[in-house]
């Protein structure tokens, strides 16, 4: 049974647009993949930090941010600089081109994530920033300044507590 003319056209063109979107899901995949790297493992990947795209989290060291409009270079500390291990902290310097201004929650030891490439110059040159807000603005401890003073029970509450319940009538 010989296939007519028209449909060998049709199968040809379907297989065209399935190979087409095949391969434009593929490269795009391979494109848009980052691997998502410590400060401390950045310095054991060799070859593979240069050619990689990244993401790296780490603390914005105080004092250390340089902004000149979207530009902006700073240092990423592996922990918080009031935590005891900070001295020991690995840092790495970020410097971010992007089209956007980091956002408001870039401050002194905010956490921030940089996606980007990290240069054979030791710089990790991003285009993407994130920042989560400053430990200063989680909920301070009972003990800690800026925390609410420990509710205290009133004197009509005292009294009420320490009242004998009523006795039943009959």
């Amino acid at each position: 049974m010989k296939k007519s003319q028209k449909t060998v056209q049709v199968g040809i063109a379907t297989a065209i647009i399935l190979g087409t979107i095949v391969w434009l899901a593929y490269s795009g995949y391979g494109a848009n993949k980052s691997y998502y790297v410590t400060i401390a493992e950045l310095g054991t990947m060799g070859n593979k930090a240069y050619t990689s795209n990244l993401r790296v989290e780490g603390f914005v060291k105080p004092g250390s941010i340089q902004q000149d409009g979207t530009h902006v270079t700073f240092v990423l500390d592996e922990f918080e600089s009031h935590s005891p291990k900070a001295a020991t902290g690995r840092v790495l310097t970020v410097s971010y081109k992007g089209t956007e201004p980091p956002p408001d929650t870039f401050k002194d030891d905010a956490q921030a994530l940089a996606e980007g490439t990290y240069g054979r110059d030791g710089v990790f040159h991003a285009n993407t920033l994130q920042a989560k807000c400053a430990s200063k603005y989680a909920p301070a401890g009972p003990n800690q300044p800026g925390a609410a003073p420990a509710m205290q029970p009133s004197a009509a509450t005292k009294t009420a507590a320490n009242t004998p319940p009523p006795k039943p009538t009959s």
